[in-house]
């Protein structure tokens, strides 16, 4: 055995502890710096899924209402730069999309499936083990009667000053005729159209609204800036009907997030958008004409 140096040859053969003047043993603490003697950094994680999200966000409405918004906002300036003044343009919200009419219907079902498929995503975003998105997001058949008195309620909050607000804009020129309708009367025109109302509430509420607020509030935006990026893009994808109509939905933004922050509960707003395009889809198909000219709709 080769010579060891004094002190290491006179220690005891015995695990290499301190013992205090007490008695009892002291524990070693673990080295937790890194090599360089740095502390790791443990918001690097939490930054990193902020930044995971925010992708999240912005694939989400960039295969729906984001996406929609771009065009608005294109659709707008062509209207803007073209030869006929704005007032006598008009957007149609429910074009025939085939001259044979079962074709005709084909592509109207098929419209309602796919545009359905980003509400489909985001609620399988929200999704997490043990917690449904639909019951995150209040989309669900917890409190029906109330779901549907709050939502008759906002409809009529919105409906009656909101036709006021149409025909202000037509006046003035800054909103187009908008044709809520343009289906032949088949017998499946109305079906469809109810359909479209619901697509449509279902597309905006749930994206536009429960999913964005909540994605929104997981990044740790606060509730003024929350409610500024709803209502926005609420009024962006409506700019095709002209600024009035898009001022008009910031404002209805404004209402339906303030309520969703307050309440949680997506439904009632579901229930008002539906009712609300509902009575405009329909009306649009029954009205007689003479009415329909009086309202500015051509």
């Amino acid at each position: 055995m080769p010579d060891l140096p004094d002190d290491v040859a006179a220690a005891p053969d015995t695990p290499d502890t301190v013992v205090p003047t007490s008695g009892a043993p002291e524990t070693a603490v673990p080295d937790t710096a890194v090599p360089d003697g740095t502390v790791p950094d443990t918001a690097q994680p939490a930054l990193a899924g902020r930044r995971r999200l925010g992708a999240e966000v912005w694939i989400v409405l960039g295969l729906s209402l984001g996406q929609s918004a771009v065009y608005s906002a294109l659709r707008l300036y062509v209207r803007l730069t073209a030869d006929v003044p704005l007032a006598q343009q008009a957007a149609t919200l429910n074009p025939r999309r085939a001259e044979r009419p079962y074709l005709d219907l084909t592509y109207q079902l098929l419209d309602v499936l796919f545009t359905l498929v980003p509400v489909a995503l985001a609620l399988y975003l929200l999704a997490s083990p043990g917690r449904s998105a639909l019951r995150r997001i209040g989309l669900d058949l917890a409190r029906p009667g109330r779901d549907l008195a709050v939502g008759a309620g906002l409809a009529a909050v919105v409906g009656i000053p909101g036709l006021g607000l149409y025909v202000a804009a037509r006046a003035l020129g800054l909103s187009v005729a908008i044709q809520a309708s343009g289906l032949d009367p088949y017998w499946w025109a109305v079906p469809v159209l109810v359909l479209a109302a619901l697509k449509n509430a279902l597309l905006e509420e749930v994206v536009a609204v429960g999913y964005l607020v909540e994605r929104l509030r997981d990044l740790r935006w606060t509730t003024p800036a929350i409610l500024a990026a709803s209502s926005l893009l609420r009024g962006a994808y409506h700019l095709y009907q002209g600024p009035g109509m898009a001022a008009g939905n910031v404002v209805m933004g404004l209402l339906f997030t303030a309520w969703y922050l307050r309440t949680r509960r997506v439904m009632p707003l579901v229930v008002a958008h539906t009712a609300l395009d509902v009575v405009a889809f329909v009306g649009y198909t029954l009205l007689p004409g003479a009415v329909l000219e009086t309202l500015g709709v051509t």
